[in-house]
Formats: structure tokens, sequence, C-alpha cells
């Protein structure tokens, strides 16, 4: 599944704008179909102005391409909304992405000559918490066509499809927790053969930290496979994943690691960088790979006991993980400010939520979050890995068996660590003057150095830049500080993290 996520260095090969927007995006959907193999594209309502007559533009613009490849039969398009309970400010742009279904399906049938499956029939409801918000979202659908056509049914026509299905999207810990109870709930008011299950792997990491995010997502997939037997029904589920480890480790060169990491799901997000910043016949031979044998994965067989271990390893690495970030939350909004826009959308702020007595602090969203702790080299997937010395020895033999790719998912981040830059924090005075003092990191860096000193000891080994490259990025981190420290130095942050993005093949 092609997305939208704006995590690219470079922009698309046809396009010399920067932002990319309105029939660029279109365009884009023709290039993940039509050149890297995609079989579906996600067309994003959430947070941004979507172009309601997109299925019109790409059959009017490459005829050829969709009558020997049918929309909603060989190739997808699947929207994403906003969440009205959730995401208010964008309660009625959900209303404008369902009335287009109906209009998709008449531009369709005409293109098609009637012969034609509704080219769009899933919709995909973000930071799903409970089976209701996905029954209100496929009831309004229902009455919205039920009650449009009795008004004029000789004037405007009849609406089809008649019903649509809802894909949650889980994103918080509870949510991936009970995966199964709120498939469940759903599937319980409906007649269906299948059901697609969303799992986010982004913002999961943001909140809970990157092995919390991967395990989360390991119990989805087990409990979901043990619902998937229990209704006697399919389940697909789907993983959104980015780049760079901390949002899921997706690349050309960790393709094995990643499918054996996720097995048992059977969609999987190709974002913004793996199109862009990797080469194009290396995405496009990842995306044959994963065309070819995810649906041949198992899910994992996970114990009731393990379930229960690997929830307390992920609520202990997370309670370490989150004191680091609200810690750090000021330096790293002041540096997302730089991180280039890629997409045109609206301003999105993340919550990042804690428990009531600890409060909570403000984010940026998964991608700014990720380039600015990297540009400044503290990649984030190392934040709270003291959190590792208090795992029994049960637990972190679990840890090894059940998610044995965290160590090379933490080594590999851990080569882009700018030492230096810790050492600024710490010992320079105009540093420490700047930075270290008005966002209050006095307390964050020793416990950032006593993160790596643990990770370290469970490696068997020292972290850091290793090659030429990874030597070159952490000097352009070391650039990205001190330009942060100077006055009139935000050009230069800006520029110094388009320069380390490219390094890693990411923004964030």
């Amino acid at each position: 599944m092609s997305t939208q996520h704006p995590d690219n260095v470079s922009p698309p090969p046809w396009t010399r704008e920067e932002v990319l927007a309105g029939d660029a995006e279109v365009e884009e959907t023709f290039f993940a179909f039509s050149e890297l193999g995609c079989q579906e594209q996600m067309w994003d309502w959430e947070g941004k102005d979507a172009d309601p007559n997109v299925v019109r533009k790409l059959l009017v613009n490459y005829p050829e391409y969709f009558k020997a490849h049918r929309l909603g039969r060989d190739v997808f398009l699947t929207l994403r909304v906003a969440n009205p309970s959730v995401e208010t400010s964008d309660q009625k742009a959900v209303l404008e992405a369902l009335a287009s279904i109906p209009r998709s399906y008449d531009v369709a049938s005409q293109f098609y000559s009637g012969d034609v499956a509704p080219p769009v029939f899933e919709v995909i409801l973000p930071m799903t918490t409970k089976a209701e918000e996905l029954n209100q979202v496929s009831s309004y659908y229902e009455k919205l066509t039920t009650v449009n056509e009795a008004l004029a049914p000789e004037w405007i026509g009849e609406f089809k499809p008649k019903q649509i299905e809802i894909i949650p999207l889980l994103e918080n810990f509870q949510g991936l927790l009970h995966a199964d109870e709120i498939v469940r709930e759903y599937i319980s008011h409906r007649s269906q053969t299948y059901a697609r299950v969303f799992l986010a792997r982004s913002d999961p990491a943001l909140n809970y930290g990157m092995i919390s995010a991967v395990l989360l997502c390991k119990i989805a997939l087990a409990k979901l496979s043990g619902l998937a037997k229990d209704l006697e029904i399919k389940l697909h589920p789907i993983i959104g994943a980015g780049s760079l480890p901390f949002r899921g480790n997706l690349t050309p060169l960790n393709l094995q690691n990643f499918v054996t990491t996720y097995s048992g799901s059977r969609t999987i997000t190709i974002q913004s960088a793996l199109k862009y910043d990797f080469e194009k016949e290396s995405t496009k031979t990842l995306v044959q790979t994963l065309n070819s044998t995810l649906a041949k994965t198992q899910p994992p067989q996970i114990s009731e006991s393990q379930l229960t271990l690997m929830e307390s390893i992920a609520r202990k690495l997370t309670a370490s993980y989150q004191t680091r970030v609200e810690q750090l939350a000021g330096l790293v909004n002041t540096i997302s400010n730089y991180v280039p826009r890629r997409r045109d959308r609206r301003l999105h702020i993340g919550l990042f939520g804690y428990s009531r007595q600890l409060g909570s602090v403000k984010l940026p969203r998964a991608i700014g979050f990720t380039a600015a702790l990297y540009s400044i080299g503290i990649p984030p997937e190392l934040l709270g890995l003291q959190g590792l010395a208090s795992l029994s020895d049960l637990e972190f033999a679990l840890l090894n068996d059940i998610y044995p790719q965290w160590k090379s998912d933490v080594e590999w981040a851990g080569n882009y660590l700018c030492w230096e830059n810790l050492n600024m924090l710490s010992d320079n005075a105009d540093v420490i003057a700047e930075i270290t003092r008005p966002y209050n990191l006095k307390a964050v860096v020793p416990q950032i150095l006593s993160d790596i000193e643990t990770l370290e000891a469970r490696l068997g080994t020292k972290i850091g830049p290793r090659t030429l490259s990874h030597r070159k990025h952490q000097n352009i981190a070391n650039n990205t500080l001190i330009a942060l420290a100077e006055e009139s130095g935000g050009a230069d942050v800006a520029r110094y993290i388009v320069e380390s993005g490219r390094l890693r093949y990411s923004l964030g």
C-alpha cells in the first residue's frame, strides 16, 4: 500500500516542487501502481486537503492503464479519514470524503461501461479505540446513501456501493493490546467473510518507544490470529512502516528481517522515503517481494503467559522512554520547526500522552520527531534503554526470542549517534548557555548516557559511527547543534537536516 507519509528527503522524479500537493499526488498514485507495482494507494483525508475527484482524474489521465488494471478489482484506492471522535476540527471533512465514494462509483461505471467494481469500498479510521467508532462511520455512510437516494431517485440516481468496510487503525497501547476485542465487537454487527486491521508502528514508537511498539504489534498479530480461528473469518493485518528503525525499518537491505518481524501481516505501507530516497529498482524489487511473500507468512504463535510477559516488558520500557521524551520535548519541538515540509498538510500536533499523574506534553508528528532527534545525533531508538536493566532474566530471554531483531535495529540506529553533541550538551559553555539550560536538558543528558551504557552492556559492543558515511553524518549533526546555538543559524539548521537525511535515506 503506497501512502503519502512525508518522510522523504528527495522530491519525486517527475516534479521539482519540494511540497507535494494536488495533481502531483494523483500522478504519484499512478507511479506507485505502474512503476513500483504497489497494489493499493491510501488516499489521505486526515489533516490535509484531499482531492475528491481522484478517481475521475486517474481514469481520465491514464485510461489505457486502468482499462488493463481495473480500479477496485486489480488495484485499489483506500480512503483514510479523520476520526470525528478525536479530530473535531475535521469532523465535516469526513462527510465530504464519504460523499465522494458514490460519485467515484458513477465515474468508474461510465468509464467501464457498467461493468464495474466499486473503485472505493474501504475507509481507514485512525485513532480507533472502540468498535462503536467504526459502526458510527459505516452507519452514517449507509444512511447517507439511503436518504439521498430517496430524496430524488430520478434526478440524482442510485447510490453505490450500499455499504463500505471500515478498517480500524489502532495506534495506542490499549488499542493494540486489545485489537482482538475491538475487531470482534465490530464484526459481530456485520455479516462479512473478512476484515482488515491496520496496526500503527510510528505513533506507538513515538509514544512508547521502538521496542514497545514492535512488541505491541506482535501481540496484536497473535491475538488477531486467534480471533480469526475462533470466528472462522479471514483477518488481514496491515502494518504501517517507515524506513528508519524507529518507524519500522522497511528498507531493501532489511527486508528479510522486516518480513520475519511482522510475520502474519498481509499489507505493508510503502511510504515516501522508500519511494523517492532509494533507487527505484531496489524499491520495485522490495514491493514485488512483499506482494509474493506476505500471504505465505504465518502469525506468531505466542502463549498467554508469553503475552503477559510481553506486556510487562513493553510497560517497563515505556516508562523509561517517556521520562526521556518529556525532558527532550522543548528541544524536539524547536528543531522540528526546521524540518522541511514534503506534503501540503495542515498543522497537526500530536499529543504525547502520559498517565494523569504525570500530565502531558505536545510533540510533532512521528516523522518530525524522528527527524529532529536524528539530526542532532540522538537517535530515538536509544532513548529509555536503561529500562532493559529492569527486565527479569525471563523477560529479557523472551525479548530475545520474540524480537531478536531488536539488536540489529538499535545497532543500526547507534551508528548515527553523535558523541560530540552529548559532550557539548554537558561540557561546552556556549551550548549549555544557549541550549542545555533554556531547554532544561541538564538531567536528561546523563540519563541518555546511561541508556547507551546499558545498551552496550547488553550488546557486548560499543556503539557509534563505524563507516565514513556515519562519521560524515556525525559531523553534520554536530554542525546542526552548533547552528541551533547561534542566533542566526536557522537557515543552516534546515540545510543540515536535509544533508543528514540524505545520508540515512529518510528525513524521519
